[in-house]
């Protein structure tokens, strides 16, 4: 049974907001996060220095096409940073950002708290558990029960022994194949959704394959599939007729890459569409009828997306997208509709 008190509430790391007070919503970012367990280094020794270098307009041309080969780059930790960029994301008229952020890579409740206040923009924490290689280290001994009560706790009481709360489940990170304690997550985090009315973020494998099976498995515990957030769409389905059958499915299809650029794609063997494709791939969704289960993000994880090191920034798809996407006949009540009226339907507690 979900949580009758936040009903129809978005929860903050703030408290409880109304849907229709969200504002312009970017539903897949990281103000802070340690992503250092993505961390790749070189294995030419003479390469090997870019990997421990600070982030400088010298070196960040090769970052962006390598963004996992410098571990500068995966350490965004600077509170007073993330305040400067989402003032900017303010400064284009957002008002709410959704930090995906979960255990193992650096979730930070108190941070959080303090860049919300400050900034006087909306920020909702995410609950759960990345991908496997950063889970707890008794998570084998963990039945997916307790993994939803975990989770639950989170949205309940408080993150990490705090009484600020998260507001979203994920992002569930998921393999390809799915690991057999990514599934617990997953089952998990069904079960807290069903208790709470929680929506569920998901960062799937690098597969085409890999939103459907995933979207089975969290039906399979309960899940509603209209409260579930399929993240990284623009690096996971590029053929359209595939883009279709998994709008079908009822999902909300996110795509949370825009600023990046750069074609080339190291976790994987496609190509990286740019930010003009992704308005195509949005586009061709509009026509098919699902301009109402789009959301629209970023994920900006390393210094090399901010704009203080050259980056887009978190406030790329107002400034920039928007009116490319008015440029290609995406109507402004479409646009609304996946930066507003979406993220304002899909994160309220139900």
């Amino acid at each position: 049974m979900a949580n009758s008190d936040m009903s129809g509430q978005v929860q903050t790391v703030l408290g409880p907001v109304s849907p229709e007070n969200l504002g312009p919503t970017t539903t897949h970012e990281h103000l802070l996060i340690d992503f250092t367990c993505m961390f790749d280094p070189p294995k030419e020794a003479s390469e090997r220095f870019k990997a421990f270098a600070p982030v400088t307009l010298e070196n960040l041309g090769w970052i962006r096409y390598n963004p996992f080969r410098n571990k500068d780059n995966l350490e965004v930790l600077d509170q007073d940073l993330a305040i400067h960029e989402i003032l900017q994301f303010k400064a284009q008229g957002g008002g709410t950002v959704v930090d995906a952020t979960t255990f193992g890579i650096g979730r930070d409740p108190k941070a959080l708290t303090r860049i919300s206040r400050l900034t006087g923009v909306n920020v909702v924490m995410g609950a759960g558990f990345y991908v496997d290689a950063v889970h707890p280290d008794d998570m084998d001994h963990m039945t997916d029960t307790e993994l939803g009560d975990e989770i639950i706790t989170q949205l309940s009481t408080g993150v990490d022994n705090t009484d600020i709360k998260a507001g979203i489940i994920g992002e569930l990170g998921c393999s390809w194949p799915l690991t057999e304690n990514e599934r617990k997550v997953l089952a998990g985090g069904a079960r807290a959704q069903v208790s709470t009315g929680a929506a569920i973020l998901i960062h799937p494998g690098r597969n085409i394959q890999a939103p459907f099976e995933i979207i089975d498995v969290l039906a399979e515990s309960g899940a509603d599939p209209e409260k579930i957030i399929m993240g990284h769409i623009d690096r996971t389905v590029l053929e359209e007729d595939v883009l279709l059958k998994l709008a079908e499915r009822g999902t909300y299809l996110e795509y949370d890459l825009f600023g990046m650029e750069t074609s080339y794609y190291a976790l994987s063997d496609i190509d990286l569409p740019s930010d003009a494709q992704r308005i195509g791939f949005i586009k061709l969704l509009i026509e098919a009828g699902f301009a109402d289960r789009i959301v629209l993000a970023h994920d900006v994880f390393a210094k090399s997306r901010l704009t203080k090191y050259g980056g887009p920034g978190i406030g790329h798809i107002l400034e920039n997208i928007v009116p490319r996407m008015l440029e290609a006949g995406i109507s402004e009540n479409d646009i609304n509709k996946m930066t507003v009226q979406n993220p304002a339907r899909i994160l309220p507690f139900s």
